[in-house]
């Protein structure tokens, strides 16, 4: 059986730390997902197009990558998109809290779907989206942060 992993996540916008989750999984996936899900508590800073073209060009060289984007629950996402897995990053014990929780919830939704928690590489642990997204939005360089150009 192919082994596919789901790497969920509003990605606004997605950063090197997740490009780094993304190659590390493959060595443990035959197949990840990046699913853009749509966060009903956030708005959007980048469009979910543009997002979407970024990712996709960061990854056009690598055929076990696929970008989607979903407004479902993650774990109907999943067995939408024959996921056995999630695939999650951890930076601090802080996304351990969140995410520990969300994976018993998704296991309970759809029993057998495991969640893999990968930790960040160090160098790439204080990226987030949220600072990312505030630096951008008061003129700041972010090419540091993301594997592609934005304007």
């Amino acid at each position: 059986m192919k082994k596919i992993a789901l790497f969920p996540g509003s990605f606004d916008p997605f950063t090197k730390g997740h490009a780094d989750i993304v190659m590390r999984g493959l060595k443990l996936f035959d197949e990840v997902i990046i699913g853009i899900g749509t966060n009903s508590a956030k708005k959007r800073y980048f469009s979910l197009e543009m997002m979407t073209e970024k990712i996709r060009e960061t990854f056009k060289d690598n055929e076990n990558v696929k970008i989607i984007s979903y407004d479902d629950l993650t774990a109907n996402a999943a067995v939408a998109h024959g996921a056995n897995f999630l695939l999650r990053g951890l930076r601090n014990t802080t996304d351990f809290e969140y995410e520990n929780t969300i994976s018993q919830v998704n296991r309970h939704l759809v029993g057998g779907l495991e969640t893999v928690f990968l930790i960040t590489s160090p160098e790439l642990a204080p990226i987030s989206s949220t600072i990312v997204r505030e630096l951008h939005k008061y003129g700041a360089k972010v090419d540091d942060f993301l594997p592609y150009d934005i304007d």
